[in-house]
């Protein structure tokens, strides 16, 4: 699984997405709301290890979400 930061402009916040071994989009959520269906995604219980890649996360490079 692939993460990765995408920076809002003005009123539009910044969005997370989360992307399968062939880039196809899985999921996608703002950075300042935690997903809430984590589970689906095979991340159960790594919220607060996600959030500290969030928080490092450079925007616009991504990355292999290892957690």
């Amino acid at each position: 699984m692939y993460i990765i930061k995408v920076k809002g402009k003005a009123k539009i916040p910044n969005y997370i997405q989360l992307r399968d071994e062939n880039f196809v989009l899985i999921a996608y959520f703002r950075a300042d709301r935690p997903l809430s269906k984590l589970e689906k995604y095979g991340l159960e219980g790594k919220e607060e290890a996600l959030k500290k890649v969030i928080d490092h996360l450079e925007f616009g490079k991504i990355q292999k979400l290892e957690i």
